[in-house]
């Protein structure tokens, strides 16, 4: 399966970008990697931490049309950093491979990595992935993503193993 075309929404979750209080840093890398492997991508959709603000994004997200979603924020241990939980809400299959092998690179590049407790999975013909807010996590992340991203949609849509 080709990526062109293909929709993709970046959601990053932070309050004080939401508030306008800091510019968004790790969106426009996540962003720019799926353009960049041939996604259509608008720019990322900022919302406030917190589980209903992530359920919404997602799936308004989802009802647009994304094949693709990626959050960018949100999966620490602060108080406010409920991405997983939002994202538990929407997803029908879980991926933990993905998730797993995302804390593994991210922990060999910097311990903390193993803090993070990001989701991956599946909703309606959709792959979504939990990414950390920073942008070198971003960066790190999204070539791990697009390693299989291409086989889950065909699988979603009921090809073959191949």
């Amino acid at each position: 399966m080709d990526a062109e075309g293909i929709s993709a929404v970046v959601v990053t979750v932070s309050d004080r970008s939401a508030a306008g209080a800091r510019e968004d840093a790790s969106g426009p890398v996540a962003v720019a990697a799926l353009r960049d492997a041939g996604f259509a991508c608008d720019a990322a959709v900022v919302v406030p931490d917190g589980a209903a603000s992530v359920e919404s994004a997602l799936r308004a997200a989802l009802d647009s049309g994304a094949r693709l979603i990626v959050t960018t924020g949100g999966t620490g241990l602060a108080p406010r950093d409920e991405t997983p939980e939002g994202t538990a809400r929407v997803l029908e299959r879980e991926i933990p491979g993905l998730a797993e092998e995302l804390r593994r690179r991210s922990a060999a590049e910097k311990p903390a990595g193993m803090l993070s407790r990001g989701l991956a999975g599946t909703s309606r013909r959709a792959l979504i992935v939990n990414l950390p807010g920073s942008p070198a996590a971003v960066a790190s992340g999204i070539p791990v993503i697009l390693s299989v991203a291409r086989h889950v949609l065909d699988q979603l849509t009921g090809g073959d193993h191949g």
